[in-house]
């Protein structure tokens, strides 16, 4: 039994000429869906610093291309949706996230769906304070996601993807989804079923409100974009993209992805 904790890198380099453009197609469809539900629900607007990331281009030779898009709204700080890679040659990484202002307490939301060349789905909501401390936000947000997050860990077609990044590890909450599997009907029907599950709770939890006094939001949303941007900057994936698009264009694309480059002003805290 394989025992080595593998990264992103490795395990595509392990099997670099799978074609997943079918895979890739049904993870776009699963992240299509759930844009369709951000739309419904948020008023938003694209930032003008990624009009031209639609779509962007690697080295050559590369084939690699992908898109980053990313909105503000009244009720919505950042929000991206993207992809990355050439699913043709096995790899493909997919991000939809939604990072709130600092009026409410309500934690972010944040989805990554990849081909490695096998499955890839990181689903969790990100904390918006110290768990250990904060129970009143460890009960009302995360206690309602550890029936799910059990099941999944006993699932045995699913298999813990364990990154080697400290950091990485650090900011995944208890109840995070950081999993590999096989490209198979039954998976691809529970990444969807899961995906959908954690957007409609996170939607029952912005209708019952949490708001946060207008004296403790600008901690709120210096704490938020420090963590958005450190995860930005140190995901490992970085690498891959180095190899792909070069390192120039990469570091523009990982400061698109905090809002390094926005032209628009943060909704609040600023």
């Amino acid at each position: 039994m394989d025992t080595k904790i593998k990264s992103l890198m490795e395990m595509v380099d392990e099997m670099p000429n799978v074609d997943r453009t079918e895979a890739f197609n049904e993870l776009w469809g699963i992240f299509s869906e759930l844009r369709g539900r951000i739309d419904g629900r948020f008023e938003l607007e694209m930032d003008a610093s990624t009009q031209d990331l639609q779509p962007y281009y690697g080295l050559p030779g590369t084939e690699a291309k992908g898109l980053l898009r990313a909105y503000t709204g009244p009720d919505m700080d950042w929000f991206v949706h993207s992809w990355i890679g050439n699913p043709r040659f096995s790899f493909v990484n997919m991000h939809l996230t939604c990072w709130l202002p600092a009026t409410t307490k309500v934690p972010h939301l944040a989805y990554a769906l990849a081909t490695t060349p096998d499955i890839f789905f990181y689903m969790d909501y990100v904390p918006r304070s110290d768990l250990a401390v904060d129970v009143d936000a460890l009960d009302r947000y995360y206690a309602p996601v550890n029936a799910r997050s059990i099941a999944l860990r006993e699932n045995p077609e699913l298999k813990p993807f364990i990154s080697r990044s400290l950091y990485v590890r650090q900011s995944l909450s208890e109840t995070a989804f950081c999993y590999t599997c096989k490209y198979t009907p039954e998976n691809m029907a529970l990444i969807r079923e899961v995906a959908h599950e954690m957007m409609t709770r996170w939607f029952d939890w912005l209708d019952e409100g949490d708001p946060v006094p207008a004296g403790q939001q600008a901690a709120l949303a210096a704490r938020d974009l420090h963590i958005r941007r450190t995860i930005a900057e140190r995901d490992p994936a970085n690498e891959i993209g180095d190899r792909l698009f070069g390192a120039e264009l990469t570091n523009r694309l990982v400061r698109a992805l905090w809002g390094g480059d926005r032209v628009s002003r943060r909704v609040a805290g600023d």
